[in-house]
């Protein structure tokens, strides 16, 4: 861990205080009238940090939240937050982290030096995805394409505002939440989203 780092990690409760206090990055958008993606997301293939590819089919009848992520960010401690989640859900939701370097520049590893700071620092055991690009661009992830795009999920058109912003997706292949960075993994807004 980088002293940069550390000292974000030091600092993560005065963020979380600041954003509590000003109401900033906790927008939570919710698919209300349960509208079905024209567009599969089992449909897509999702390269690991590890090189190897999976298909999204591989977690049908699980929760999904996927996570854009970033180690050097001062919401980078939210990854014991989403640990935490993982394993206490483990059989009913799978967490994807997607590192990113488009918020600030706080993602600059490569893959392997990425999972090796998660894992040591903060014991992630969810699955990580090849750093890639989150944003709307010519390049972005197709998860994140999709994710962002009405006319594939069929209601939401927001891309990650920042670091942690957070999609989930319920059983059926449905998204039925946005949460940006803000609102913590461990939050009873996403405890209740995943428990419903």
């Amino acid at each position: 861990m980088t002293a940069r780092q550390k000292i974000l990690k030091l600092i993560y409760p005065l963020l979380v205080l600041r954003d509590k206090l000003k109401g900033t990055n906790k927008l939570i958008l919710q698919n209300k009238n349960n509208i079905s993606p024209p567009a599969s997301i089992y449909d897509i293939r999702l390269e690991l940090n590890n090189g190897s590819t999976i298909t999204l089919s591989l977690y049908k009848n699980k929760k999904i939240l996927i996570v854009n992520t970033a180690s050097d960010c001062g919401y980078t401690r939210q990854y014991e937050g989403l640990e935490k989640l993982y394993y206490s859900n483990i059989g009913k939701l799978i967490i994807l982290g997607f590192p990113s370097n488009n918020f600030g520049e706080q993602e600059q590893g490569n893959d392997n030096s990425i999972e090796q700071f998660c894992t040591v620092n903060y014991g992630v055991t969810f699955p990580l995805a090849k750093k890639s690009v989150v944003l709307k661009t010519p390049v972005q992830n197709k998860i994140f394409q999709w994710l962002s795009n009405k006319e594939k999920n069929g209601w939401l058109n927001e891309a990650p505002s920042w670091n942690f912003c957070k999609y989930l997706i319920n059983e059926e292949g449905v998204l039925t939440h946005y949460f940006e960075s803000a609102v913590e993994p461990l939050s009873p807004d996403i405890i209740t989203a995943i428990q419903s």
